[in-house]
C-alpha cells in the first residue's frame, strides 16, 4: 500500500487541528504565511514548496514564501530576504489566460493540480523550473498545487508542494488522492485564517482612522491642539521603547508585548479626544482678557476717553487761566497734563504687557493692575465707574498661563470626559486599559494633578509615560496661542524641577534624557533656534 493511505485518519484530524489553533493564533503576517508553507509540508512530508497571494487588483500571484530542505534555501516569510522572483500573471500579453503554467491554471480554473513529473509531463510549462534545477542541481519532480479561498470562495492564494518524501526511505515519490484530500483541507484552514487575519487587520486600520478622525476634528476645532494628538503618540511610542530596553532600576522589570505596546500607542492617539467637546474660545485663549475677542480692545478705548478728558480738563483750565488773567499758570497745567499722559500711557502699557500669558507674575504686577483698576472714567451712559470690571481686573492678575479658575476648570474636565468617553466603548482584552493609561495624562505623582489626584501607587508606567511625553510636547510646542516654544534647555529644565518635586517619575525621566530622546524628538519636531546647547550636568532631577 502506498505510504500516503497508511496514515491514522484519526492521527491526521488531530494534526489538522493543532494547526487550525497554530494559524488562529498568529498575528504577524510574514509569519502566518511562513507557517502555512511549512504546516502543508510537515503534514505532506514534502521537501519543497512555495506560497503564492493573489494581487486581485494586478490579477497575478505574488511569491511570498519558498523553502527548499535539500538546498538549505529559506525565502520570504520571517526570512528578511524577499522571494526574488517576478509575480505570474493570470494572463498573457494578449490578454489571454494565461493556462500554461500550474499554478495560474489551478487558479482560473479553481482546481487543486497534481503532477506525478515535472519532466514527463506534456500539459504546463516547466521551464521556469527546469532552468531553476538546473542552477541548483535540484531534481523536481511530483508537484501538488492547492488554490485557498476564503469564506466567500473567493481564491486569496495557492501553495504548490514539490517533491512528495516516502517516510521511511526518503525517496520521492508521487502525490496520492489521500494527499490531495488532506492538502485542500489545510488549504481551507489557511484561507480561513488569512482572511480572518486580513479583517482584523482592515478592523484595526478602520479603528486607527476613527482615532485620526477624531483627531482631525480636533485639528480643525482648534488649531493648537491637532498637532498636539499626532506628537504626543510618537514621543510616547519612543520613551516607551527606551523604557522596555532599560536594564537598571524599577525599568528592568518593565518588558512589554507588542499587544501592550500597541495598547499604548492607542491611548496616546486618544488622550485628549475629550477636547472635542471643549469650548474653542476656552482652547484657543492666547490673552488672559480673550473671550470671543480680545477686550483689551475694551481697554484701549476707555484708555483713549481718559485721554480725551484729560485734554479737556487741561484746556478747560487754560481757559480759566486766561479768563482770570493768570497766563503764568499755563506752563505748569502743561506740565502736569504731560506727567498724568505719560502716567496714563504707562498704565496701559503695563494692562497690555499683563493681558499675555507667561509662567508667572510677580505680585507687585498684580497689585499694580488693581490700582489701574481703581481709576475712574465716565462711560457712555454718563456714569462714573471704575476703569477695569472685577472679571477684568482677576482675568489680567493671572499668575500663569491665560486661563481663569472656571476657563482652566473647562480645560480639565476634558481630562474627565476622556475617561468617560473611552470608558463606555466594548474595548477587545488587549486594549482594556486604554481609558486608564489615556485618563490619567495629566495625574502628577505626588497627587497634585487632576482630575483624580490619583498618587504614585495609583499610576502605571504606561500612564506616566503618557504624562512625561504630553508635558514635553505642551512645554516645546511652538504652535500654542499663549505662547512661543521654549528652548530645549528651558524645557528640561523645568521638567527636571517637576522631577524633584516629585510629580513626573524619575525613571523614565533617566531614561528620557539619558537614551538621548529629548533631542531626536527635537530635531524632528521643534524649529531650530529651540535646539540650543544643553548642560545635562545642570538639570534638575538628573544625574549623569
Amino acid at each position: 500500500m502506498h505510504p500516503s493511505h497508511s496514515r491514522d485518519p484519526l492521527q491526521c484530524l488531530e494534526q489538522l487541528n493543532r494547526i487550525g489553533i497554530a494559524l488562529s493564533k498568529e498575528r504577524d503576517t510574514p509569519k502566518l504565511l511562513e507557517t502555512i508553507l511549512i504546516a502543508a509540508k510537515r503534514l505532506l512530508n514534502t521537501d519543497a514548496g512555495t506560497l503564492y497571494l493573489l494581487d486581485k487588483d494586478e490579477q497575478r500571484l505574488r511569491f511570498e514564501v519558498l523553502r527548499n530542505d535539500s538546498l538549505q534555501l529559506y525565502l520570504g516569510g520571517t526570512t528578511g530576504t524577499a522571494v526574488p522572483f517576478d509575480p505570474i500573471s493570470l494572463c498573457d500579453p494578449s490578454g489571454q489566460p494565461n493556462t500554461g503554467m500550474v499554478v495560474t491554471y489551478a487558479v482560473l480554473h479553481d482546481t487543486t493540480v497534481v503532477i506525478d513529473d515535472a519532466y514527463a509531463d506534456q500539459h504546463f510549462d516547466f521551464s521556469g523550473t527546469h532552468r531553476f534545477d538546473r542552477r541548483t542541481g535540484y531534481r523536481s519532480r511530483s508537484f501538488l498545487t492547492v488554490p485557498m479561498k476564503d469564506h466567500e470562495e473567493e481564491i486569496i492564494g495557492v501553495f504548490q508542494l514539490i517533491n512528495a518524501l516516502d517516510p521511511e526511505s526518503g525517496q520521492v515519490r508521487t502525490f496520492s488522492p489521500a494527499d490531495r484530500q488532506l492538502a485542500e483541507s489545510l488549504a481551507s484552514q489557511a484561507a480561513i485564517a488569512l482572511t480572518n487575519h486580513h479583517l482584523i487587520r482592515q478592523l484595526q486600520h478602520l479603528f486607527e482612522a476613527l482615532i485620526a478622525l477624531i483627531n482631525t476634528a480636533i485639528d480643525h476645532k482648534s488649531p493648537y491642539t491637532g498637532a498636539h494628538c499626532q506628537r504626543v503618540p510618537v514621543l510616547t511610542m519612543m520613551i516607551a521603547e527606551a523604557a522596555r530596553r532599560c536594564e537598571q532600576g524599577r525599568l528592568k522589570t518593565f518588558r512589554p508585548t507588542p499587544e501592550e505596546l500597541y495598547e499604548l500607542k492607542i491611548a496616546g492617539l486618544l488622550h485628549d479626544c475629550g477636547k472635542i467637546t471643549t469650548p474653542v474660545h476656552v482652547v484657543d485663549k492666547s490673552t488672559k482678557l480673550e473671550t470671543l475677542c480680545d477686550r483689551i480692545e475694551w481697554v484701549e478705548t476707555r484708555g483713549e476717553v481718559l485721554k480725551r478728558d484729560l485734554e479737556i480738563e487741561l484746556l478747560k483750565a487754560k481757559l480759566a487761566a486766561v479768563e482770570r488773567g493768570d497766563r503764568a499758570a499755563i506752563p505748569l497745567l502743561e506740565r502736569q497734563f504731560r506727567a498724568r499722559l505719560v502716567e496714563l500711557e504707562e498704565d496701559l502699557e503695563h494692562v497690555r504687557r499683563c493681558n499675555s500669558g507667561g509662567e508667572f507674575m510677580r505680585p507687585e504686577d498684580q497689585a499694580r493692575v488693581r490700582r489701574i483698576a481703581a481709576r475712574r472714567w465716565i462711560g457712555p451712559d454718563g456714569r462714573e465707574r471704575d476703569f477695569l470690571s472685577g472679571e477684568e481686573t482677576s482675568n489680567l492678575c493671572i499668575a500663569k498661563g491665560t486661563l481663569n479658575p472656571a476657563e482652566r476648570g473647562v480645560i480639565e474636565e476634558h481630562v474627565a470626559l476622556t475617561l468617560r468617553m473611552l470608558s463606555a466603548l466594548p474595548w477587545p482584552k488587549s486594549l482594556r486599559n486604554v481609558p486608564e493609561y489615556a485618563g490619567s495624562h495629566h495625574e502628577k505623582l505626588d497627587g497634585g494633578g487632576y482630575h483624580r489626584g490619583l498618587r504614585e501607587s495609583d499610576l502605571s508606567t504606561q500612564a506616566r509615560i503618557i504624562c512625561l511625553a504630553d508635558v514635553f510636547e505642551a512645554l516645546s510646542a511652538d504652535d500654542r496661542p499663549y505662547k512661543s516654544g521654549k528652548p530645549l534647555s528651558e524645557v528640561l529644565d523645568i521638567l527636571g524641577r517637576m522631577v524633584r518635586d516629585h510629580q513626573i517619575d524619575p525613571d523614565l525621566f533617566d531614561v528620557f534624557i539619558r537614551e538621548g530622546i529629548w533631542l531626536n524628538y527635537a530635531r524632528q519636531y521643534l524649529q531650530p533656534e529651540q535646539i540650543d546647547a544643553v548642560d545635562l550636568n545642570r538639570i534638575p532631577g538628573y544625574t549623569p
